[in-house]
């Protein structure tokens, strides 16, 4: 072998390494931040309702290794671009309230413990405030949205107690339905049959929390258990009984005053993230995402995104999306439903990305046109302007081919992490 060509090898090997640092791939996808550290498994993929696929595997959501395709291990890699800065590309925990387990894809919180003011238990989370100085304090997500809650029941009031604790002025969740979900027929398993969520709220109850005496700003609250005994949710080893607590929770110990909470894989602008979901203003929606149907939620409005005044931010689901386990482009409620794993929603601005989030997310519902489907155009979506782009050319229309926009469904989902 020549110098010459011995040199352009090492030329073009450089040139290789450069390339992936720049474009964001020297992050492995789990919050590597060391020179040394090797490539664990992917995290296994949470489908409705928190059940592991079968198949132990993310679906192509998750970045893969940065040493792929190259002639270097992946220990040549530097630390992602978000360990310098959090806006850049690679990995970063968003809700630093808790403890994120990335192969368990599970976060744990803290548990607060408050009551009614008729005297019930309430056992509950904060993941979000309009409170800046407290959500950089308390590790929660800002967003500035969420003062507009205020309208009708779109928030309820509590009282800050001097032992710290709040009281809730109404608001209540029965937890002991069975969650229950009977596809539709066909390959169309989307709209369900039967679509009954395990847990369901009074019309006086809502996630989001406005502290009348302590400044009146508004928390995101979400109940995970309501008038049950300490003794009662003593299961800090898992084996969780949802008559009595949230279907999303994966563990719950009183005595540790810890949560841990099922997360849900999704996108945002082109980014794998992983999030929670508490509540819904719609049964189909609540029981999809084993979520608490929470039907005061509808006096949040919807369908003005970024105008002023306005809660609520975009989400993008898809009925009839790529199906199938095995699909990389896999996407949508029909594939979720078939194959009990997560529909991939589409989230428009999160922390670090864009000023306009909120933890309440406006669904747009979109179905791929029959012509779409015959010219191969149907994929997977992973931003929110491209969905956009694809609606404006006539590709993706609303259920039953009318217009594309709000379906008037929020969906209580707080982002948790970032995987680019």
């Amino acid at each position: 072998m020549s110098l010459r060509t011995l040199s352009f090898k090492r030329i073009s090997l450089l040139f290789t390494v450069v390339l992936l640092l720049t474009i964001g791939l020297a992050s492995t996808g789990i919050g590597a931040t060391s020179l040394a550290q090797s490539n664990p498994p992917a995290p296994t993929a949470k489908g409705l309702g928190g059940s592991q696929a079968e198949d132990g595997d993310s679906g192509g959501v998750l970045p893969p290794p940065a040493s792929i395709g190259t002639d270097v291990p992946l220990t040549y890699f530097g630390p992602p671009p978000s360990s310098v800065q959090k806006e850049l590309v690679g990995p970063y925990q968003l809700l630093k309230a808790g403890k994120v387990d990335i192969q368990a894809l599970t976060v744990t919180l803290p548990l607060y413990k408050g009551k009614l003011a008729s005297g019930e238990t309430v056992w509950y989370v904060l993941t979000d405030t309009n409170d800046k100085a407290n959500a950089d304090g308390l590790g929660l997500n800002f967003s500035a949205k969420l003062s507009y809650a205020g309208a009708g029941r779109g928030s309820r009031s509590a009282r800050l107690e001097k032992d710290n604790s709040l009281t809730f002025a109404s608001g209540k969740v029965d937890f002991s339905p069975e969650s229950k979900l009977v596809k539709g027929d066909g390959p169309n398993a989307f709209p369900p049959k039967v679509a009954q969520p395990g847990s369901v709220a009074d019309n006086d109850y809502t996630p989001l929390v406005r502290l009348e005496n302590a400044g009146n700003f508004i928390y995101n609250a979400p109940m995970v258990a309501f008038n049950v005994k300490d003794d009662q949710l003593n299961f800090c080893n898992g084996k969780v009984d949802h008559k009595v607590a949230h279907d999303k929770v994966a563990k719950i110990c009183p005595k540790d005053m810890t949560v841990t909470l099922d997360l849900t894989l999704g996108f945002s602008f082109d980014k794998p993230i992983a999030y929670l979901s508490f509540d819904s203003n719609d049964p189909v929606a609540a029981t999809l995402e084993k979520s608490t149907l929470a039907p005061a939620m509808s006096d949040i409005s919807v369908g003005k995104d970024d105008t002023a005044f306005n809660t609520a931010e975009r989400i993008f689901s898809f009925v009839n999306g790529p199906a199938g386990k095995g699909n990389p482009q896999r996407q949508g409620l029909n594939s979720a439903i078939v194959d009990n794993m997560s529909p991939l929603n589409v989230f428009g601005g999160i922390p670090t990305v864009a000023t306009d989030y909120s933890p309440m997310w406006d669904l747009n519902l979109g179905v791929w046109t029959p012509k779409a489907i015959e010219n191969s155009y149907r994929s997977r979506m992973l931003d929110e302007f491209t969905i956009l782009s694809f609606v404006e050319q006539g590709w993706i229309t609303g259920p039953d081919g009318k217009p594309y926009g709000s379906t008037g469904i929020l969906i209580n989902c707080p982002v948790v992490y970032r995987f680019l």
